[in-house]
């Protein structure tokens, strides 16, 4: 990747607030753990980053709480007020409440049960609103300015997009070895443009594949387009990933750092639940599990050996009764490296 200044010094913008970032205070700093069942079948050594082992079983909780402690006492003590599928709405109900700030998450109605119940035990006051995360993000923003409160965007805020990027900053610590290309979920581009930035900033080599589900590919028509474009509908499946448009502030990075973008299936995501809980006991959700089965869309795709492969294992927020339904796709589907 070659940039031109302009570009370098965005780059160079987010490193330093990535590296400033004090996410420690609340956030995990989570294992790069080895796969090896899926290592073996795919032909290439896959590392899994643990994000699903955070206080709140998500990355989120490290965008949330970097734009939280940031606001001004005044803007603490008006409150804030954000729209979320759940993931953000969690990390921002833990980092409001150690912060002592009141919070109002909206919610769409079909968000898992557990996405709920994670906001309302951390103290927040969760509001459902709308069939999917548009109608909710509405309500929020109208909330927000009729009440005075500060809305804290769960992807398109650079403060959110620096504490996404902690990710890529552990990760380059934990394996210093060689490392061909980092596999990342898409949902709004929050975490992949933190990463993507910190990344192409020190390791330039390293590719940077956003993996998207195919009902809601908003990075991939946003960069055939060349310009951010909003989708006619989203599918709820992978409901940590279920936006209609990528983020403004995302966008910019991706534009120029994200090397190649896939979309997969629910069949694939089901496969790769299943992939996961073989190698590791844990269960991610459906957005969890996007980059194992953009990898191993990327392999087949690709024929490609001997390669190192990180994919973030973003959240496991799935509300036990669906694991019947994962487990009957993955059967039929089958697991296939």
């Amino acid at each position: 990747m070659t940039c031109v200044p302009a570009q370098q010094n965005l780059l160079e913008h987010y490193v330093r607030k990535i590296l400033a970032a004090p996410v420690y205070e609340l956030a995990v700093r989570t294992p790069l753990q080895p796969s090896p069942a899926l290592s073996v079948a795919l032909g290439n050594q896959i590392l899994l980053k643990r994000e699903d082992l955070q206080p709140t079983f998500s990355f989120k909780i490290r965008g949330a709480y970097n734009k939280l402690v940031q606001l001004s006492p005044d803007q603490q003590a008006r409150g804030v007020v954000t729209a979320s599928a759940g993931n953000h709405a969690q990390g921002v109900a833990l980092a409001a409440r150690e912060l002592g700030i009141e919070a109002t998450i909206v919610m769409p109605a079909s968000t898992p049960e557990l996405k709920v119940l994670g906001v309302r035990s951390r103290g927040a006051d969760a509001r459902l609103h709308g069939a999917s995360f548009p109608f909710a993000l509405a309500y929020a923003l109208d909330l927000a300015e009729q009440t005075g409160k500060t809305f804290v965007s769960p992807f398109d805020d650079p403060d959110v997009i620096a504490g996404q990027g902690t990710v890529a900053m552990e990760i380059l610590r934990q394996h210093q070895g060689p490392l061909d290309a980092i596999f990342v979920p898409v949902g709004g581009g929050g975490l992949i443009a933190g990463i993507a930035a910190y990344v192409k900033y020190l390791r330039p080599q390293v590719r940077i594949i956003g993996v998207e589900s195919e009902h809601s590919a908003c990075l991939q028509a946003a960069l055939e387009a060349d310009q951010r474009v909003i989708l006619a509908s989203v599918g709820t499946f992978a409901d940590g990933v279920a936006v209609a448009q990528i983020g403004s502030h995302g966008f910019e990075v991706c534009r120029f750092c994200v090397d190649e973008v896939l979309t997969v299936s629910n069949d694939e995501l089901c496969a790769a639940i299943k992939n996961i809980y073989d190698d590791t006991r844990s269960i991610a959700e459906p957005s969890g599990a996007l980059a194992v089965a953009g990898i191993k869309k990327y392999v087949a795709k690709n024929n490609v050996r001997g390669q190192t492969f990180v994919a973030i294992e973003s959240g496991a927020n799935i509300n036990f009764d669906s694991l019947r339904h994962v487990a009957e796709r993955a059967a039929l589907y089958g697991t296939p490296a």
